[in-house]
């Protein structure tokens, strides 16, 4: 999927660069926060071969809503999945994983933070080119 296809087809838009989390990124990422009254929800869209890093989700884990183009989904210690819109990731707390485009595709999800007392988001190291390209 192209950026322009990305942007007729989504509802949500592409958003503002992910500079507040760009760290926790390779490549260039997009959000647009849908709200973040109760239960946070944000569009997330990724350039192709941007991905996030490696991260883990305490006490609330957080669900994926894909809504445009193609990913990759993977748990620490499990084969990638792809993504494609329509698919939903349900991502326990405490689960170790990343997530982002595929290589030749934008893609989309809407991210949702489960709520929970005590929930944090903690970023760990890079997902590595080598172990992308591998997809």
């Amino acid at each position: 999927m192209t950026k322009q296809e990305l942007e007729q087809k989504s509802v949500f838009g592409i958003g503002e660069p992910n500079t507040a989390f760009a760290q926790y990124f390779k490549g260039q990422s997009y959000l647009n926060m849908l709200t973040v009254e109760r239960v946070p929800i944000g569009n997330v869209v990724f350039e192709p071969g941007c991905r996030n890093n490696w991260h883990i989700h305490h006490k609330g884990g957080q669900i994926l809503i894909c809504v445009a183009g193609n990913g990759w989904y993977q748990e620490w210690g499990k084969p990638a999945q792809a993504l494609k819109e329509g698919d939903v990731v349900n991502i326990p707390p405490e689960v170790k994983h990343w997530h982002g485009a595929a290589a030749d595709s934008w893609f989309a999800h809407l991210a949702v933070e489960v709520p929970a007392e005590g929930a944090s988001n903690e970023w760990l190291e890079p997902v590595s080119d080598e172990e992308y390209e591998k997809l």
